[in-house]
């Protein structure tokens, strides 16, 4: 083998990398954050999700540019979950079981209504900014757009987290709601603040996944799956184990994939989420809690 073939192979493989991590990060960074930091299970996730990307390709459809577009579907999905969160959700704070059967209830008859209101599928834009090749391989460049804005999200949500007084109060709430409400924060508001946000990483992972996929009332169901695995894998915390969680994941379903074809890349992504619960239940975030409590010992 060339030494030119050589850096082909390796940038092909370092390419379904990057592909694997940005989706599984930005499939699942919406929901690490509702269920890392109020514990609900959110199984209308992939609806949240399709409902981002009909709004991101109406608002296409009616002239306007892609990136305000897509803004404008993480926007909508925002304001929706504030409605959900309102009517519904806050109801429901530490009762997860019950947040499993509303939530799954919601996906439904979102579902439902979206395709009696719309039908069966909705005509999307192309993938925008074209390919390029590199040997006989062509790739999309838009691929490549989208491993930047997982990484620039990722960061922007532990600046947010880290470094500003709503991570702060999050954070508190995340490890002890009780003292945190009796030192004067505002718990509801919180989690209403951040079952929001969670929306609105979920409409915008629809957004820009609107001009990859075709547009139906399925469209959250090709997230679903690999959204919940990369939570379960990274834990409770919604940042670093959602990061640990992407990256292995990411390298396992990109080598498997380069190797064997994308349908035994995802049963090897299935395999390695099972594997992994059943020797650390607690996920990447425990892994790093205990090593950080032997070494404050």
């Amino acid at each position: 083998m060339s030494f030119i073939k050589m850096l082909e192979n390796l940038f092909n493989i370092f390419y379904q990398f990057m592909d694997s991590f940005s989706f599984l990060i930005l499939a699942a960074i919406g929901l690490a954050v509702i269920f890392g930091m109020m514990g609900v299970i959110n199984l209308a996730h992939g609806e949240f999700i399709m409902l981002g990307a009909y709004i991101t390709t109406l608002s296409w459809l009616a002239g306007i540019p892609i990136p305000i577009a897509i803004l404008l579907g993480s926007i909508g999905v925002g304001c929706f979950g504030f409605i959900i969160d309102k009517l519904i959700i806050r109801h429901l704070y530490g009762r997860p079981l019950d947040s499993v059967v509303a939530t799954w209830g919601i996906s439904l008859i979102m579902g439902q209504g979206m395709l009696v209101i719309m039908g069966p599928s909705l005509q999307g834009p192309s993938t925008p900014f074209g390919s390029f090749s590199i040997g006989e391989i062509n790739y999309s460049t838009y691929r490549i757009v989208l491993a930047i804005i997982a990484c620039l999200l990722l960061f922007l949500l532990y600046w947010v987290f880290m470094h500003t007084k709503f991570g702060l109060m999050s954070r508190a709430t995340m490890q002890n709601e009780e003292i945190a409400r009796s030192l004067g924060t505002n718990t509801k508001q919180i989690y209403t603040t951040t079952f929001v946000l969670g929306s609105m990483l979920a409409g915008l992972t629809g957004g820009l996944y609107a001009f990859t996929m075709s547009i139906g009332p399925t469209f959250g169901s090709g997230f679903l799956m690999e959204s919940f695995v990369t939570v379960i894998v990274g834990g409770a915390n919604p940042l670093t184990g959602t990061v640990m969680a992407g990256g292995t994941l990411g390298v396992v379903h990109s080598g498997l994939s380069f190797v064997f074809g994308t349908f035994i890349g995802r049963v090897g992504l299935l395999i390695a989420a099972i594997l992994f619960i059943r020797l650390w239940p607690t996920g990447f975030s425990g892994l790093i809690d205990k090593k950080v409590i032997r070494v404050n010992r």
